[in-house]
């Protein structure tokens, strides 16, 4: 597998070329979020380790063509923060010019040596989808030592140190439309520079709130900065490599 796929159209950061520090052909993370394009995690774990090398990363990177991209995104196989050399791979990506972004499901955010691996990124995107811990378990099946309580706090604590632009990205699906208003609370409190309000339209075991479902949610966000997922263009885009990038954005 090629750790750098993409370039990915995205509506939120426009032509992503993608770095991939898990690579692995199975899913590995720490959440199992029912809503994920790459299906069921194989491998669901809080094992932090060098998935993938600092210099194979920078070797790749450093041979990737960059001409149509817009962003150099940290996503990919699993849950990037996982990866120890996350911080080094965020320096040294950043060399290049173009703005960094990190996708997190958040849930290491409450330890410090991620949230100081990430302090050099952009762009920081952290997943919030659902306002109660019974919703947390039901929608992102988290690894059994993982709890909504410190993700917040993560995410309390993120805030308060990251000088870049932190996103709240938000999932919405028919398990937690009904907690839109809960979770815009939580947004007004944890004071994020963005929320992107989206809903799976690339292939899912679920399916995607409607436009008026979607309207109605973002009634709840008014006064927040917030980006919706269907008044969004994506950008075209021409991969460096079809395959590699559809396993990990099916239908990119």
């Amino acid at each position: 597998m090629n750790i750098i796929y993409g370039p990915v159209p995205s509506w939120r950061f426009g032509r992503s070329l993608g770095i991939d520090p898990i690579c692995s052909r199975e899913k590995i993370c720490s959440f199992g979020c029912i809503y994920c394009q790459l299906g069921k995690t194989a491998i669901k774990t809080t094992e932090r380790k060098e998935y993938v090398s600092y210099s194979k990363m920078c070797t790749a990177l450093e041979s990737a063509d960059k001409s149509t991209t817009d962003v150099i995104t940290f996503s990919g196989t699993g849950e990037p923060t996982m990866n120890t050399k996350l911080g080094e791979m965020i320096v040294f990506a950043k060399k290049f010019g173009f703005p960094v972004v990190v996708l997190t499901n958040s849930s290491f955010l409450h330890l410090k040596e991620v949230r100081d691996a990430l302090l050099n990124a952009d762009i920081v995107s952290a997943k919030l989808d659902a306002p109660n811990e019974a919703l947390f378990q039901k929608i992102n099946q988290p690894a059994e030592d993982i709890h909504l309580d410190s993700v917040l706090e993560g995410i309390r604590e993120f805030r308060k140190e990251f000088k870049g632009k932190l996103a709240l990205q938000m999932m919405f699906l028919d398990a937690n439309k009904e907690a839109a208003a809960e979770l815009a609370a939580l947004a007004r409190e944890l004071n994020p520079d963005e929320v992107q309000l989206d809903t799976p339209l690339r292939p899912s075991q679920v399916s995607p709130v409607s436009h008026e479902e979607m309207g109605q949610i973002e009634d709840s966000f008014h006064g927040l900065p917030f980006i919706s997922v269907y008044k969004k263009k994506k950008p075209l885009v021409s991969p460096l490599d079809t395959h590699e990038t559809e396993m990990r954005r099916p239908e990119y």
